[in-house]
């Protein structure tokens, strides 16, 4: 009972957090991202340097992994030019480099840990700035959409909580057993019709309450369809990245990332769907525009 109690005070502060600093305003946002960018590569190298003969710079790959995230906002607000990205680059070959002097007894384990980290943690971060800033065609400028980085949560948060409530109701078949156990298909089915209904929902809710959006703003079929279509994105790689996460806690035996989260774990165990999804949608998003 005290469990639940600790569990649903820190989901409800969580999401108290997650939705005022997205809606709020596009500095908010960036500042909580690099915030949460920041603490998942700190948990992230530490987990990975109990591993044997793994040592990873942990404080240069933190640092590295929030400067690409500020640098990706930048860029994608148009506030600073390409040349920002140089930096990062210069500091991914310097963590190359160092391995050639620390004396480490395998280098090829702790750059492909380090190269990791980047990959699987800062860069989809980074590319929540792809969905938030907002091209304008008419006039060319950038302006925040807080809805689309909010509904890839939504959809998160919803597929989980329809899957958890189908999935114990009716769930008899296992979705991925070596990986998850507890997971089951008609948890699934149920967390991707609950996310599909709300997906229409919010198609409607941009016509009818002038909330931004990419698709357009002219109620009809093919735009509920879109929003509906990114919530089968969110859906199938929110999944994907929560049986990726569990793999990852596997292969290193640990049962959750952290404890920063009572009732919750780490960072990794709160953020691993959007890890997968976030990038997942940035493609959904081109691919529908090249159409």
């Amino acid at each position: 009972m005290k469990n639940l109690i600790t569990r649903s005070i820190t989901g409800i502060l969580f999401v108290a957090v997650m939705v005022t600093g997205i809606c709020l305003r596009s500095d908010a946002m960036i500042l909580l991202f690099a915030l949460i960018t920041g603490l998942s590569m700190w948990e992230y190298t530490g987990l990975v340097n109990e591993v044997k003969d793994v040592t990873v710079n942990r404080f240069i790959s933190t640092a590295a992994g929030v400067y690409l995230f500020l640098a990706m906002a930048g860029f994608c607000s148009d506030i600073v030019p390409s040349a920002v990205f140089i930096p990062y680059l210069l500091t991914i070959i310097y963590l190359f480099v160092s391995e050639l002097y620390t004396g480490n007894k395998n280098a090829i384990n702790d750059w492909a840990y380090t190269m990791l980290g980047q990959m699987y943690i800062a860069l989809p971060f980074s590319c929540i700035n792809v969905l938030a800033f907002q091209h304008q065609p008419a006039d060319g400028t950038i302006v925040y959409n807080w809805l689309m980085p909010m509904s890839i949560y939504i959809f998160l948060w919803l597929n989980d909580t329809g899957a958890y409530c189908s999935g114990s109701l009716f769930g008899k078949h296992k979705l991925f057993p070596r990986i998850s156990p507890a997971k089951s298909w008609e948890g699934s089915i149920g967390g991707a019709i609950l996310v599909l209904l709300s997906a229409a929902l919010i198609g409607y809710a941009t016509t009818q309450h002038a909330l931004p959006s990419p698709f357009g703003d002219e109620l009809s079929t093919q735009l509920i369809l879109q929003w509906m279509g990114l919530g089968l994105t969110v859906v199938f790689f929110g999944t994907w990245g929560d049986l990726v996460e569990s793999l990852f806690k596997r292969t290193l035996g640990i049962k959750d990332s952290g404890n920063i989260l009572p009732g919750h774990g780490g960072m990794l165990d709160r953020f691993d769907s959007s890890l997968m999804a976030i990038p997942a949608a940035v493609v959904y998003l081109y691919t529908l525009s090249l159409f």
